[in-house]
């Protein structure tokens, strides 16, 4: 089951010199997958050093340990079934005292996009499921696409999509799911080519590449878990721990910039104000003002890592 489990991980070469993960360090993946990232790191922290990585999916989890035994026997490892959006009580379960590294990547990992029953991939024809955790997550895509009122739909397309045409793709959803419910892949992406122009269709990839990235972060709750984890791994690092986020749009990047940026600002009271009254201390340092891109070889090679945007900031010493 797992040997399909392939994880190539996207910009390996920037995680590893941003994160410069030392022997003995504690490196969490909070996006763990086929633990692509997370051997390397592990090779640097080795013997002495703990890897946790975190993953909602069993398939991930087995694949991952399958993969550390075979390539890093001698490492010290726990991995945690959870969602990062939940990474305090995670690392409570983990038993350690802080983080010297911590690694998110934001990527649908290649396995759930190409198992056609797990719903992400608009080239397979497959139930609307889209779940990352379907044991704990009720809402799949279909409930959204056949229950959502015609508003709300065009607001999730047009805000966690970018989709041009989200209105016009609203619309033909409701009035197909007015004559029968839309419960496959094939059948969705069939409605939202009729939403979209001929013309348009022709050129920007394939026509419903945005709508299913809208249906995953609202199935997901992708950016709500986002900027949970984001703010908790700065709680558990250490002084001097680094944070390595690697996003794929804009709505992603836009959180972690956010973010990084708030909690690396001092104080923000007037400046007509003799004495600061609101004790802001900057508890970051951002190292990357502008994100990190792939480089051409590694897009020629690995086109996912194409969109990849990374930013990296550092635990400040504030005690």
């Amino acid at each position: 089951m797992t040997t399909g489990y392939q994880h190539v991980p996207v910009m390996l070469e920037e995680v590893l010199r941003e994160l410069d993960p030392k022997p003995g360090d504690v490196v969490c993946d909070c996006t763990l997958g086929g633990a692509g990232h997370s051997v390397e790191l592990a090779k640097k922290i080795a013997p002495e050093g703990l890897s946790i990585g975190i993953d909602q999916d069993d398939m991930a989890l087995a694949a991952a340990a399958e993969r550390f035994e075979r390539e890093v026997p001698q490492a010290e490892h726990k991995f945690l079934k959870g969602n990062f959006g939940d990474l305090d009580d995670l690392l409570v379960q983990a038993e350690v005292p802080g983080v010297d590294c911590f690694l998110f990547d934001l990527g649908v990992s290649s396995p759930q996009l190409d198992i056609p029953e797990r719903g992400f991939s608009f080239h397979e024809d497959a139930p609307l499921d889209m779940r990352m955790d379907s044991g704990n997550n009720t809402l799949t895509a279909a409930e959204v696409i056949n229950h959502y009122n015609e508003t709300d739909l065009t607001r999730i397309l047009r805000v966690y999509g970018d989709e041009k045409f989200a209105a016009r793709i609203a619309r033909k959803v409701v009035e197909a799911r007015e004559k029968a419910p839309i419960e496959t892949t094939l059948q969705l992406v069939d409605v939202i080519k009729q939403g979209i122009p001929a013309a348009a269709r022709r050129s920007g990839g394939h026509p419903a590449r945005k709508t299913f990235q809208a249906l995953r972060i609202e199935v997901n709750h992708e950016l709500d878990v986002l900027d949970r984890g984001l703010r908790a791994a700065v709680r558990w690092a250490n002084p001097g721990g680094r944070i390595c986020v690697i996003a794929y749009h804009s709505l992603e990047d836009r959180i972690v910039k956010h973010v990084f940026s708030e909690l690396s600002q001092g104080c923000t009271c007037p400046p007509d104000l003799p004495v600061c009254v609101c004790g802001n201390v900057p508890i970051l340092k951002v190292k990357t003002r502008k994100p990190l891109v792939a480089s051409d070889e590694e897009v020629a090679t690995n086109p996912r890592s194409r969109s990849a945007l990374t930013r990296v900031a550092v635990k400040l010493d504030v005690a």
